[in-house]
């Protein structure tokens, strides 16, 4: 129902309530009362309006507001993120150093118990290695200690015949050295027969006995021994030293001067 009806309404039951000599008196009134009600209803469309003004722009200022908070917060929230973000990206990485570094404690730690095994294996290894070598060479020094027995036993049996055989080797070396120095000029082969030695043996003994001062000569390529006396090689030395220079032809030309090859008359030598 509208707002005229309504007035309408009211008008209409108020005149009829309303004596005869009252009615003009009431029509006044009611012109009053609906201009009163008129403006009372115009004003409160007015008020009405300004409500609605008024809670448009509280909204529009509570919308700007909000508006702007969300900006300020998404402002705040973006740089919250970032930060947070870097935050558990140091996090992350700090847990991966973290497991990388329990990794590598356990497998220095691996490492050394297998470095430990090792050393402990060489060292049981070296034990045993000593333990026979040990053994090897007590085992060693009681054979050798047996052999000494044995041969000390050996020489005191033959203790009183082994200076009558050594006399015997001295003798016998004796006669070697006078027959070579008696014949000058032997052919080893020779020599070696008249002793019953072999060639080679003669020869090692020629050697020894040049190295030890005790005979002096050569061994010429033929196979010969010619032995030459200590007078003989002064006699040698003295004539190069006055000749100054001398060749091998010049000496050799000489050397039967100097050196007598000529066996002497008696070169009779007891062999055993």
């Amino acid at each position: 129902m509208s707002h005229d009806t309504s007035k309408r309404t009211i008008v209409s039951s108020a005149r009829k309530n309303l004596k005869p000599n009252e009615q003009p008196m009431a029509e006044n009134r009611q012109v009053v009362l609906m201009r009163n009600v008129r403006h009372r209803m115009q004003g409160n469309a007015n008020h009405a309006n300004h409500l609605r003004e008024a809670n448009d722009d509280r909204q529009i200022n509570q919308n700007y507001e909000e508006d702007k908070d969300d900006k300020i917060d998404h402002k705040i929230g973006t740089k919250k993120r970032i930060k947070l973000a870097a935050k558990a990206e140091k996090k992350v990485q700090r847990e991966a150093a973290e497991r990388e570094r329990e990794e590598r404690k356990k497998r220095e730690q691996l490492l050394q118990e297998e470095r430990d095994k090792q050393a402990e294996k060489e060292y049981v290894e070296q034990l045993r290695v000593e333990e026979t070598e040990k053994k090897a060479r007590e085992e060693k020094e009681k054979q050798e200690y047996e052999e000494y027995l044995k041969m000390k036993e050996a020489f005191s049996v033959e203790e009183e015949g082994y200076e009558q055989e050594n006399n015997e080797c001295e003798n016998l070396l004796q006669e070697f050295l006078a027959y070579i120095k008696l014949n000058k000029v032997l052919i080893l082969e020779d020599l070696a027969a008249h002793f019953g030695l072999k060639t080679a043996s003669v020869v090692e003994r020629i050697q020894e006995l040049q190295a030890n001062g005790n005979l002096t000569g050569v061994i010429d390529d033929r196979g010969k021994f010619i032995y030459i006396s200590e007078d003989e090689l002064q006699a040698v030395a003295k004539f190069v030293r006055q000749r100054g220079r001398v060749s091998i032809a010049e000496l050799a030309e000489n050397s039967n001067n100097l050196i007598n090859l000529t066996p002497a008359k008696s070169c009779s030598v007891f062999v055993r």
